[in-house]
């Protein structure tokens, strides 16, 4: 579905990403983990479009992506939820979700798929005619992650959606990124809540210095020892 093989990319001299190979299979959930700056907001960069790698190439269902201009990214079945949401804070719920319709794919459904969103996310329906500035941190981030589901996505892009969100809510949010997996979506999650993302996730790389260093069933990564020391703490069983 995804393939990203041997990807370099770069903001002027600094080397960003180095060789990094991954992929992510029909119906799976994967995870993106490792620190701050890592290179893994770069990565989201590069598949969305929004940077051209140096080397390597990324593939879409078989088809170069990595020279498609982003809004055709877009329409070709991929969608983000950014880091920090980056809504339009003056305009209301209902007019950010609409938004993500905005792909010739996507007007058709628009209505529809605006139900469905109300439905996941019942608080925003509630909520549709306020300003999107006045919700809260979580609030806001269902309509972010509403705005990409618009789109129709076969496959959705999130840039570390706990950011910033209470426990509770973290949990939330990750119990609808189950469901939203379950009725077909591939999801590529960049996460620096380990414990969570791991819980949540098929598979997993972790993300070094630009470099893939670990990859690996998101249970076996569970389990192992380095990875719970390095990621989780010292107090990590």
């Amino acid at each position: 579905m995804l393939e990203v093989r041997g990807v370099e990319a770069a903001y002027g001299p600094f080397l960003a990403l180095s060789g990094v190979t991954l992929t992510a299979r029909p119906g799976e959930i994967v995870a993106l983990l490792g620190p701050n700056g890592a290179g893994k907001t770069t990565l989201i960069r590069c598949i969305t479009g929004l940077l051209r790698p140096r080397a390597g190439g990324i593939r879409w269902e078989d088809a170069p992506l990595d020279r498609v201009p982003a809004h055709a990214i877009v329409e070709r079945g991929i969608a983000v939820v950014p880091e920090g949401r980056r809504l339009f804070g003056a305009m209301t719920v209902e007019e950010n979700l609409e938004l993500g319709a905005f792909v010739p794919r996507a007007r058709p459904q628009r209505a529809a798929r605006l139900e469905h969103v109300y439905t996941i996310f019942p608080m925003l329906r509630e909520r549709r005619r306020q300003i999107t500035r006045a919700l809260s941190g979580g609030q806001q981030q269902m309509v972010a992650i509403g705005r990409a589901l618009m789109a129709g996505p076969k496959l959705l892009l999130l840039d570390e959606p706990s950011l910033g969100l209470a426990p509770r809510l973290v949990e939330s949010i990750f119990d609808v990124l189950r469901e939203i997996n379950r009725s077909g979506v591939s999801i590529l999650l960049v996460e620096q809540n380990v414990q969570a993302a791991l819980t949540l996730s098929h598979r997993a790389y972790l993300l070094e210095a630009g470099r893939v260093a670990g990859e690996g069933s998101a249970a076996a990564l569970l389990d192992d020892p380095r990875v719970r020391r390095a990621y989780l703490g010292p107090l990590a069983r």
